[in-house]
């Protein structure tokens, strides 16, 4: 279907960005005459607390600009590939945004170079600076890992030469690198890719699931020298760079930055550990209700109960939603229903449309969310999910300044987990039969396999890789299948047959590139758990709480905002108290599905 051919109000309205191109380039040509002024400021920026005010009010008048051109351009690209005109506008705006960070480089090492002393004494005079203390405060926090102005300078050079790994392993991974083609359950052959095999692994037939699982991995073996050394670089580049900024380890200097500590993450895989007979007796169960006599890694992903085909029009989903989240309060679902007479939402697909779904806007405009709203339960939970995390946006940018305005990824992924698991409760008290409901209760629990033992794993394996860097201990091909197995073996016991391939799955993982960023899933994950139980329980102090939450932006660390809603996640009982619920479920599913 072509993009004309869909109804206005199923197609995002952008123009509170910009109503035209012409508006567009009239920005674009303010952006610039701003930065004309920006040489001014460098090594005057702090002669005043008037002129530090006023380059504040100038990068703040510039950010904004620059978001929005970058942000409408991509935005424009992705309800149609084929417009060539907006890849070059956002190639544009991309220009000019890495042209401003230069000019603009000089702000941080000045700041700190001028030490906590006198930055407070600056803000303390002048009141508009008051509102910038805690930016200054965060900033100053990294005084001790800061290098002089010529060190710096070089670090800053060396950043693109950093990212030559991950860029290895992308080129790698998404252009040079084929996988085979295998028999379809159709008969008709299919080349494996990226965008499919999940698709395969979940197919009935287990000889297509077998033969995608054998084919992928075997085109991941006979790279596997050359994928564990970009993987091997990549952390070497994090040891490198923790090391020269005097951080303890590269885990550090990854949680630092969020003012987390190293228990966070050490007690997050020490309790999901502590719980892995849970999973191992879901994996059980999944051996018994398909009838296996060995339950393979090819076994994993497709579902024990089929998806009712049921169709779910939008308007119907949207309902849906709404009822679900109707706990979240008046004002919350009134917000949901402006997000669609407002055409906040993309909802359909079209030819040359970016595929997939995702939350995203600025400030000075709306969150608008993409989906590709297919008329079943699955986008159903996508537009819950992407509203958690519009509904976040919105929230924030409407009671924080442009500073705070914008949350941390640490929490990006609560607002949407709460949705999905308010959504979650309310179709399972409303399900209409014992197979939907099975069906949703092993959604569930493959939900919680994905987000809480994969990447807790995935985080375990990222610690164990980093510091054998840090001790100058190998990093080979088989070095990372070792450690990958034995994890596998302790996270999944004795309720599967460990087969070669698994050990290469390291190999495939783009996030391992990102160092230390997969734990934040399962954190996630369990906040927002904690989160929506409360709201669930019709605590009404709990809904204050999880709306200032949404309210707070990054007015503060993230897990400090956590600690305000409710939820402290360097308390192990918060990781904790996920399990009884995952193994509640787990047997409600096994006794629906032994009545068949």
């Amino acid at each position: 279907m072509e993009r004309k051919d869909i109804p206005e109000q199923d197609r995002w309205n952008l123009e509170k960005m910009y109503p035209d191109k012409e508006h567009w380039d009239r920005d674009f040509a303010e952006a610039e005459k701003l930065m004309e002024v920006l040489p001014q400021y460098p090594g005057t920026v702090t002669d005043s607390p008037e002129r530090l005010y006023e380059y504040l009010q100038l990068d703040q008048k510039l950010s904004m600009k620059l978001d929005k051109l970058y942000v409408y351009a991509k935005m424009k690209l992705d309800e149609d590939n084929r417009q060539n005109i907006y890849q070059a506008m956002q190639d544009k705006a991309m220009a000019l945004s890495v042209k401003a960070a230069e000019q603009t480089a000089f702000f941080t090492p000045e700041i700190l170079a001028k030490g906590s002393e006198v930055i407070e004494r600056l803000i303390d005079s002048y009141e508009p600076l008051k509102d910038y203390r805690r930016m200054f405060q965060n900033m100053l926090r990294f005084e001790p890992h800061t290098l002089n102005q010529r060190e710096e300078s070089i670090l800053a050079m060396s950043g693109e030469m950093s990212e030559t790994a991950q860029a290895a392993f992308t080129m790698f991974n998404e252009a040079d690198l084929k996988f085979p083609e295998i028999q379809g359950a159709d008969g008709i052959p299919v080349r494996i890719n990226h965008a499919n095999f999940i698709r395969l692994m979940e197919s009935k037939d287990r000889r297509v699931r077998k033969d995608a699982y054998e084919g992928l991995y075997a085109s991941y073996r006979s790279f596997r020298n050359t994928v564990a050394a970009t993987l091997s670089g990549s952390v070497k580049r994090d040891v490198f760079y923790a090391k020269v900024r005097h951080y303890n380890s590269a885990l550090d200097e990854a949680l630092f930055a969020d003012n987390v500590t190293t228990d966070l993450y050490d007690n997050l895989i020490q309790t999901v550990k502590a719980n892995c007979d849970a999973f191992q007796d879901y994996l059980r169960l999944r051996k018994k209700v398909l009838g296996l006599e060995e339950l393979h890694f090819y076994d994993v992903y497709t579902p024990l109960v089929a998806e009712e085909n049921k169709e779910i029009p939008f308007e119907e989903g949207f309902a849906m939603v709404k009822k679900a989240l109707a706990p979240l309060g008046e004002e919350y679902v009134s917000m949901i229903q402006r997000a669609r007479d407002e055409r906040w939402m993309d909802v359909r697909e079209n030819e040359g449309k970016r595929s997939g779904a995702y939350s995203w806007g600025v400030c000075d405009a709306d969150p608008y969310l993409m989906l590709s709203y297919q008329d079943n339960l699955n986008s159903v939970f996508t537009m819950a999910h992407e509203l958690g995390h519009s509904m976040h946006s919105y929230y924030s940018w409407n009671h924080q300044p442009y500073q705070y305005a914008y949350y941390k990824i640490f929490v990006a992924e609560v607002a949407s987990i709460v949705n999905e698991t308010l959504l979650t409760a309310y179709l399972l008290d409303h399900s209409g039969s014992d197979m939907e409901k099975a069906y949703l209760l092993n959604q569930y629990l493959d939900e919680f396999r994905g987000t809480v033992y994969r990447q807790t794993m995935f985080a375990e394996f990222e610690k164990i890789i980093h510091s054998r860097a840090e001790h100058m201990e190998g990093l080979t091909a088989d070095d990372m299948c070792e450690i990958y197995l034995n994890l596998n073996k302790e996270y999944f016991g004795d309720a599967i047959v460990y087969d070669d391939e698994i050990s290469m799955e390291w190999a495939r993982i783009p996030h391992f590139y990102n160092g230390f960023y997969v734990y934040k899933y399962a954190t996630s994950y369990a906040a927002a758990q904690a989160l929506a139980a409360k709201i669930l329980s019709g605590d009404k102090e709990a809904l204050a709480r999880y709306l200032t939450f949404l309210k707070s932006g990054s007015s503060d660390h993230p897990n400090e905002l956590l600690k305000k809603a409710g939820v402290d996640l360097t308390d192990p009982k918060t990781i904790e108290a996920i399990f009884p619920v995952f193994r509640e479920r787990l047997g409600e599913l096994a006794s629906l599905l032994a009545k068949k």
